[in-house]
């Protein structure tokens, strides 16, 4: 009798023989890397953390799914690219999950991790948001001698009518208005907010706890607070000067800052066209908005190139020559630009479709938790190797989505890997370093 199977199909022929194929080989897995996953977690305690901040209401004698289940499972995919709770119904039989997230039976439906999403609250946001914080001041073996915290807004644009959702006219679209502080390559905060507010709004508060927090693992460290212009508020400026904390931020122009830098810009003009090629002067000016409290140091930069002017102000309390400060440390805030660039094409935080404010806020830091985890490899596993500056989806890439065959009995489960898999050594020596450092 011919053995009909109703999922297989076929590829053009090759050398005269049929090419068939079918979603039917059992305990293969392409998500092999979700072990580097596990691994990572494990040794940051990242889940753990989150699971025991997080509330669980739910009775433990009618559970089938434990909530850190629900959150590794969550994150882990996230991680490993797959945004959408409804790839996890058929993700939960995958056994190299099963395996990662440390059960033996299938994993939660998307039902069950959309009421996780949905019971968020305030309380909760604020829970993990002291976890990201209290894990990025774990990763220090030592106290650092100085810290850079940048600050950025991005736009999450909606396509539904969620809560909290506002038009934004520089953005032309409905939006929320998400703040970011990175230090380094490490995320302490991700912050969902409306977008019908001042750029800067909240940023003060944040400051002030990540400075009282900070100071508290290590009183002698010196903190300095970057952002572009849209966080230029002068009574934020004068808490860093009352609280020892430094400042290096943009100032957007205007006729009186123009006015002011009027002949370091023609000199630039004039050398430009004496040249023929770009041409960058800096100086300082002492400058105070109407409505700022004093005068303050400020940076010009006065840039004119074929395409015409282009100056810019920085205020600052560093000490140090104009361009330098403007050149190595201002414009190192680009960095953090590709970090929120991982954060929302490489780990979805973007995707905030849920229609609860909280679930949306659950959603961003479900995204900042993948990204902890990753950057946790990246910094551990990956220093010093090709994939030292790698970004997200190039780990996820070249790590995470490996084909493995898995082979489970009662006293061993067995992951054989593609023979094929052009990283080998790679992954191996991730793997070693995870486990010893």
């Amino acid at each position: 009798m011919t053995d009909c199977n109703p999922l297989l199909f076929e590829f053009p022929a090759f050398d005269r023989r049929k090419i068939e194929a079918g979603f039917c080989g059992g305990e293969v897995s392409s998500d092999a890397g979700v072990m580097l996953l596990r691994q990572i977690d494990g040794k940051l305690g990242l889940c753990q953390a989150l699971d025991e901040a997080m509330k669980d209401p739910r009775n433990p004698d009618l559970i089938t799914h434990r909530q850190i289940d629900l959150l590794r499972q969550r994150i882990y995919g996230i991680a490993l690219g797959y945004e959408d709770l409804n790839d996890h119904d058929t993700l939960r039989k995958d056994a190299a999950w099963q395996t990662a997230v440390e059960r033996k039976e299938e994993l939660a439906s998307s039902p069950t991790l959309c009421r996780l999403e949905n019971r968020a609250e305030r309380a909760t946001a604020v829970a993990l948001s002291r976890v990201m914080v209290e894990q990025f001041i774990a990763s220090f073996a030592q106290a650092p001698q100085e810290l850079i915290l940048d600050f950025d807004a991005t736009d999450d644009r909606v396509h539904g009518t969620q809560e909290g959702r506002s038009f934004h006219g520089y953005y032309g679209d409905w939006c929320f208005l998400p703040l970011y502080v990175f230090c380094g390559e490490q995320l302490l905060v991700s912050y969902l907010r409306p977008s019908n507010i001042d750029a800067a709004r909240h940023a003060w508060a944040i400051l002030k706890v990540l400075v009282t927090r900070l100071r508290q693992a290590w009183p002698g460290v010196r903190l300095i607070f970057r952002g572009d212009s849209g966080f230029c508020r002068w009574r934020m400026l004068r808490w860093c000067e009352r609280h020892g904390v430094d400042y290096i931020v943009g100032v957007a122009k205007n006729t009186r800052l123009l006015g002011l830098a009027d002949g370091l810009i023609k000199e630039a003009a004039a050398q430009q066209q004496a040249q023929g090629i770009k041409a960058r002067l800096f100086g300082w000016l002492d400058y105070a908005a109407g409505t700022w409290d004093r005068p303050r140091r400020l940076i010009a930069k006065a840039e004119h190139t074929s395409q015409g002017s282009n100056p810019r102000f920085v205020v600052t309390s560093l000490p140090g020559e104009a361009q330098q400060l403007y050149d190595e440390v201002y414009c190192a805030r680009g960095e953090m630009e590709n970090r929120i660039k991982e954060q929302q094409l490489g780990l979805f935080s973007d995707r905030t479709s849920c229609h609860g404010w909280w679930a949306n806020q659950f959603r961003l830091l479900l995204s900042a938790a993948a990204y902890v985890l990753i950057e946790g490899i990246r910094r551990l596993g990956l220093a010093g190797t090709e994939l030292a500056r790698a970004q997200v989806t190039t780990i996820r890439l070249k790590l995470l989505k490996i084909g493995a065959v898995i082979l489970r009995n009662t006293r061993r489960i067995r992951l054989l890997l593609s023979s094929a898999y052009p990283y080998q050594l790679l992954f191996t020596t991730v793997v070693a370093r995870l486990n010893s450092t």
